[in-house]
């Protein structure tokens, strides 16, 4: 991974001791909140509900264990004991005390962390595939490219004050597990004639207007990656919408003018700006490169891994949803679920993530990720330690297999926390999990991916869940839509609105008689719930969603 260089060191030191100067001016008085607004939003703080809110950056989701145990410091020291990794591979602290946060952000920076555009109208922090490096199906590692769009997007002169914020995300992989074309700027890794390179996918995005993204260019050698990516954003930020936020984002500008008109213009920046990046970003890759290098991978008998798979049931039920193939053979990607039934999706302890940094010291090369779907990945282990980790993930309330199944949630804060929420996320999260748990269904039904939101923003991802529920106000009571057949893969689609809106009381009844549809509509235990809802369309599970509207009917 990545490690700072003395300007990265120096440039973070200086900028924290700006922003300690800034708090100190606010909290004498001397700043306005208004006039501090925008100062703290260059460093990922955030006014909540009933806190300030601390978002610090984890850059394409990898960590170390020095650093996971530095998050576990911030959460027990400063905050309420606990922080909630998010779906942009970010970690949150909800409770921070305004005069503590100088202080959290020098820790963070004594372990090359830090919260600098995690908010604002500029380039948030640029998600990768959480299995990049270790996937056996990639093309190449995805992190170097990322780590140089970093680089390139961090206080970029020009790129700070655009008309909103811009997301980019990056796979290596053709199985897309980053949501691409659900970024305003999607990138896939690709090879072509023996060169590598990326296809450029653009305009995708959730919220109020959600939209798939659109192909801008097939194929970008990597010599010219940061080039087109600043011509890209340089012909949004000069005529994307400024006078309505909701209209703010690059995929209304694609969607107005069109991709063909926004291609032939990025042509034409991208002729103009192309000499100044000739050579010099990839002298820069080439230096990035070498910090992305795979382990020594370890050699050792399987034999402890085939023998516990084989008498342990438990063991070879978290093997069987936990664990995903790695390049090596003899080795394994683990996703450690923190979300037991009943917890908060995206929730860790500041024990847990201690614990999770041991394992990666011990037993994973000193890696670890976050992943969008708010879960930690240890990418590479050997397949002889695995019974190891499992009987320590146990310990400590981490070893629920439950990987891409119902209780898998992805959930934002919702009203519990945020100040933009119209509902809350958190409680139904908690009780649709429990609720399966309750059924014993969970590994019957497979594959099946909900996504809740408690407003429009979309932070929770609804528009591409197989069942996506957005929490709404109506008349100052919460209600649930639900949308069917999302899907964020890289067979990407928008979720088709089922109906009325569910109360609180309701929503999690509507869901279980949605699920039990599926299983009677099936036609086989192999096939999900999306390849059922592609075959069959809406009207077979809208009839169970509404089933006095049926009785009305008939």
């Amino acid at each position: 991974m990545y490690r700072y260089s003395e300007f990265d060191t120096a440039f973070l030191a200086e900028r924290n001791a700006q922003f300690r100067a800034q708090v100190e001016r606010r909290i004498d008085g001397s700043l306005t909140e208004d006039e501090f607004k925008p100062l703290r939003l260059m460093n990922g703080l955030y006014l909540q509900l009933h806190a300030y809110m601390l978002r610090v950056a984890i850059p394409y989701g990898t960590l170390n264990s020095a650093q996971m145990r530095q998050l576990a410091l911030l959460a027990e020291k400063w905050d309420k004991g606990y922080g909630h990794f998010t779906t942009r591979q970010n970690i949150q602290y909800n409770w921070p005390k305004l005069n503590d946060v100088p202080d959290m952000l020098d820790a963070l920076a004594e372990v090359g962390m830090h919260a600098i555009q995690t908010s604002g109208n500029t380039i948030r922090n640029v998600t990768a595939d959480h299995f990049a490096g270790a996937a056996a199906d990639e093309v190449a590692d995805p992190r170097p490219y990322a780590e140089l769009l970093r680089q390139w997007s961090t206080d970029h002169p020009e790129f700070q004050f655009m008309p909103r914020k811009f997301k980019i995300a990056i796979t290596g992989s053709e199985n897309d597990r980053a949501v691409i074309k659900a970024h305003d700027i999607g990138l896939q890794l690709v090879e072509r004639d023996g060169v590598l390179g990326a296809k450029v996918i653009v305009g995708g995005g959730l919220g109020r207007t959600p939209m798939i993204g659109k192909t801008l260019n097939e194929f970008i050698a990597f010599d010219d990656l940061l080039a087109y990516l600043e011509a890209t954003v340089s012909v949004w930020n000069q005529i994307g919408r400024r006078d309505n936020k909701y209209k703010a984002r690059i995929k209304i500008t694609v969607h107005e003018h069109g991709i063909d008109d926004i291609r032939a213009r990025v042509e034409e920046r991208y002729a103009q700006v192309r000499p100044q990046f000739k050579g010099v970003d990839m002298a820069l890759l080439d230096e990035i490169k070498t910090h992305f290098a795979l382990p020594a991978f370890r050699e050792a008998s399987v034999a402890t891994f085939e023998g516990a798979y084989t008498n342990d049931p438990v063991f070879r039920s978290w093997v069987d949803t936990n664990i995903a193939p790695h390049k090596n053979a003899d080795h394994a990607i683990v996703t450690i679920s923190i979300k037991k039934h009943g917890n908060t999706p995206g929730d860790a302890t500041a024990e847990q993530m201690r614990v999770m940094a041991d394992l990666a010291q011990d037993f994973g090369y000193d890696e670890l990720r976050i992943s969008h779907e708010q879960n930690v990945i240890l990418p590479h282990v050997h397949k002889s330690d695995l019974p190891a980790i499992h009987a320590k993930l146990k310990e400590h309330e981490l070893a629920t297999a439950n990987i891409g199944l119902i209780s898998d949630i992805i959930a934002c804060p919702g009203m519990d926390y945020c100040a933009l929420a119209t509902a809350r996320s958190i409680p139904v999260a908690e009780t649709i999990a429990t609720r399966f748990d309750e059924l014993k269904l969970e590994h019957d039904i497979g594959h099946l991916k909900i996504k809740i939101s408690g407003c429009i923003n979309a932070c929770g991802h609804h528009h591409v869940g197989h069942i996506g529920i957005l929490g709404l106000d109506r008349a100052g009571v919460e209600s649930y839509q639900i949308t069917l057949g999302g899907d964020g893969s890289e067979n990407a689609s928008i979720g088709e609105r089922a109906g009325p809106g569910f109360s609180y009381d309701e929503i999690v009844p509507a869901v279980e008689r949605l699920v039990y549809a599926y299983l009677d509509l099936r036609d086989s235990k192999d096939e999900t719930f999306l390849q059922t809802y592609r075959r069959l369309g809406l009207a077979p599970f809208k009839a169970a969603l509404y089933p006095e509207a049926q009785a009305d009917a008939a």
